[in-house]
């Protein structure tokens, strides 16, 4: 791996730590985070759609390898959500006062999936590891935003956010490593299990996230302004 992949990597990390920081000071509305989050839903469809996609047609990997991956990835992220929502539901039944660890960590295999994402990107060549790295900084910099309670506040968002920084870096290194080298049919599989999961983090997070508050009639342009500009971007890196 060279260094330029390295600090590519180490984007997403920044970006989260950036996150932490900002939401130690600023606690924006839930119309302002509805809107935020339209824009990365735009963004990561566009990744999804624009980069990743045509990337796994590339890797001509068997079509039975790529659909058993895709199920996989879905599978995992819906047992993912069920186990968040068992622990959501457990923290409400034991009260306000209840330890949020368990979401944390929930938070942190996403985030580590992430990273694994980005590394396989890496791993296909390309302009893939780039394009995904930039568009999963931007549900990395709100992360920070979406975690903001009573237990979590201050330094101890920033420690967080930092964390999870340090976790999607490792993660993308690993990622990197384990499937540098890999055949088409591992990599166009890892790369079919990542597409499940950025489909999941924008229909079942993002979006389902902002549809919590009354939705403003202008936040569907702010959807294609995120895939838009994430789509001009790449369009003039060719």
């Amino acid at each position: 791996m060279n260094v330029h992949a390295a600090l590519i990597m180490g984007i997403p990390a920044l970006v989260a730590l950036g996150g932490g920081m900002l939401a130690s000071v600023w606690k924006p509305s839930h119309d302002t985070r509805s809107l935020i989050q339209h824009f990365a839903a735009g963004v990561v469809l566009a990744a999804l759609a624009v980069e990743l996609l045509p990337d796994i047609a590339n890797e001509h990997a068997p079509g039975p390898v790529l659909a058993g991956a895709f199920a996989l990835g879905s599978l995992f992220m819906y047992g993912l959500k069920l186990w968040t929502l068992r622990l959501e539901h457990r923290a409400a039944a034991a009260g306000t006062g209840a330890s949020n660890t368990g979401l944390l960590l929930a938070t942190f295999i996403d985030v580590a999936t992430d990273g694994f994402i980005i590394g396989a990107g890496f791993a296909a060549g390309g302009e893939t590891g780039t394009i995904l790295a930039l568009g999963l900084s931007v549900e990395l910099l709100f992360l920070g935003l979406a975690l903001v309670s009573d237990a979590n506040a201050g330094w101890r968002i920033v420690a967080i956010s930092g964390a999870l920084g340090g976790t999607v870096l490792v993660f993308a290194l690993a990622g990197n490593f384990l499937l540098t080298g890999a055949s088409h049919a591992v990599i166009g599989g890892a790369l079919a299990f990542s597409a499940a999961a950025l489909l999941y983090l924008v229909t079942e997070e993002l979006l389902m996230e902002a549809h919590t508050v009354e939705e403003k009639p202008f936040s569907t342009l702010v959807l294609f302004a995120g895939f838009l500009a994430f789509w001009t971007i790449q369009l003039l890196g060719r």
